[in-house]
């Protein structure tokens, strides 16, 4: 058995056409590992090699900032209508809007920048957060709330409030009162939220 501070080089061979790489048989030394072992490790390797080579062109991903604008709007849409909802009282509307739109900036692509979709959500978390807190499900507020200072703590003034004002209604004053001072901590006594 080979010890993981020991280091064994073995004669390998590239083919310079296929790229393939075999164990050399021109050794005269006997090898400390059975040939089987690196043998089947090395078919392992050579296929994934062809498989990566077999991928259709393009072979890398999209450039880093292209931002699909159909997304933004479409999430906009959805924040504008839960909006609505939210303002003729029809809260339990205006959650179910603002949970789609929450999934829809979720399955924003990874190579977007995170800053868009961290800004999107903090929004979408608080207003949800506000629509749970109108039907008097405080647990569901303070989870969006907390989704929403964690997206963005600092700006944040609202999810802070609510956060703490769902703990309260819950009867966790010592949580509330914890969530109040870290949210004051962030965003400063000068704040719109400290005053």
């Amino acid at each position: 058995m080979a010890s993981i501070d020991l280091f064994t080089q073995y004669p390998l061979h590239l083919d310079p056409t296929s790229k393939a790489i075999s164990l050399s048989n021109t050794t005269t030394t006997p090898l400390p590992t059975p040939t089987s072992t690196i043998t089947t490790e090395l078919t392992h390797l050579n296929a994934l090699h062809r498989s990566l080579i077999s991928l259709d062109p393009p072979n890398i991903p999209p450039p880093p900032l292209p931002i699909n604008p159909k997304r933004s709007a479409q999430i906009t849409k959805l924040r504008d209508s839960a909006n609505t909802a939210y303002r003729k009282s029809n809260h339990a509307e205006a959650a179910r809007l603002y949970t789609y739109a929450i999934d829809m900036a979720l399955g924003r692509p990874g190579w977007e920048p995170v800053t868009l979709a961290r800004d999107e959500l903090a929004g979408l978390y608080a207003n949800r957060a506000q629509a749970w807190m109108s039907q008097r499900a405080w647990p569901e507020g303070l989870v969006d709330a907390r989704c929403s200072v964690e997206s963005k703590p600092v700006a944040n003034v609202k999810a802070w409030w609510r956060g703490g004002r769902c703990l309260v209604e819950m009867g966790r004053w010592e949580e509330a009162k914890g969530f109040a001072e870290k949210g004051l901590e962030i965003e400063g006594r000068v704040s719109e939220g400290g005053k």
